[in-house]
């Protein structure tokens, strides 16, 4: 068997990183502020060719484009929240998705990330566990119907459509995957393979690369850390005080072995982004600390 530099190598993927190692999109409150130029300027010097879109970011593409390109960075991704199981949100989802793909179209990119945020608990003070939602047969409808008409548009548009399984929303364990790949067209919706959301869910991120791995269009490289994910269960926490105790971390820490998980990708020919995130408060992890770590251990695993 060949290495992973080889089946791996980068002619086949790209290596990102996500802004939420320098501040947290969903609770702006967990910041060290650092500003978009140095965080940036910090993603570059770390050694990524990559990262996703940020709140801190500039609206302009141009300039945004410009900053990007001084650095030889590229986006790896945007994010666009869906609603198809809530009522009368299909159309508002539908306008603020192909907003977002024109966005990324004027920045040279091709890949389009979606969740479906619906009656999610994840951005609320509560127990993330308990108070998740859990679809009906028509809300499973719903969500597989409207994945499917923005992933027509996305490859109309010659871009590709990812969908990220996340903590506190209806798709978040490893049946519901399993549930929304089979309901949805392989051709239009791709998996966004998340290893830490999977652990953190309770499930094995290995399990989940193996069992879909022709359907994986993006991969976030993130760890977790045990103990935290115990504590959250046992205490009822939320998603932003798991966020803020440390649940996720870096490649190269916490509890995840990222080599056979890699090692499924390079089997199954996988080609695109493989983008490093750790939501963290900046204020206890260094953000460029924490992406020297990763990328050094990517280089350690994959060879480069």
């Amino acid at each position: 068997m060949t290495g992973l530099a080889d089946r791996l190598g980068p002619d086949k993927v790209k290596l990102g990183v996500c802004c939420t190692l320098w501040w947290n999109d969903d609770f702006p409150a967990i910041d060290a502020g650092v500003s978009f130029e140095q965080a940036v300027s910090e993603m570059a010097l770390a050694g990524f060719q990559g990262c996703s879109i940020g709140h801190k970011y500039p609206a302009d593409p141009a300039v945004l484009k410009a900053a990007l390109d001084l650095r030889g960075l590229q986006v790896s991704e945007p994010w666009t929240s869906t609603y198809f199981t809530v009522s009368r949100m299909r159309q508002k989802t539908v306008a603020a998705f192909e907003e977002t793909l024109a966005h990324i179209g004027a920045l040279g990119g091709t890949e389009l990330v979606v969740a479906e945020f619906g009656a999610s608990s994840h951005l609320l003070p509560v127990d993330v566990f308990a108070n998740r939602p859990v679809f009906t047969h028509a809300q499973w409808d719903a969500l597989a119907s409207g994945l499917n008409e923005l992933g027509k548009i996305a490859n109309s548009a010659g871009m590709k459509l990812s969908y990220h399984h996340h903590m506190g929303t209806g798709v978040m364990t490893r049946a519901e995957v399993d549930r929304l790949m089979a309901s949805t067209d392989p051709a239009l919706v791709h998996l966004l393979l998340d290893t830490a959301h999977i652990a953190f869910a309770g499930d094995d991120p290995l399990d989940l690369a193996r069992a879909h791995a022709d359907r994986i269009g993006h991969v976030h490289l993130k760890s977790i850390r045990p103990e935290v994910v115990s504590r959250v269960r046992e205490e009822g926490l939320s998603f932003q005080e798991a966020v803020e105790l440390g649940v996720f971390t870096v490649p190269g820490d916490g509890a995840i072995d990222f080599r056979p998980i890699l090692e499924v990708l390079a089997d199954a020919d996988y080609r695109g982004w493989l983008v490093v995130e750790a939501e963290q408060d900046p204020n206890k992890a260094l953000p460029l600390a924490c992406a020297k770590k990763a990328r050094a251990h990517l280089a350690d695993v994959l060879g480069w």
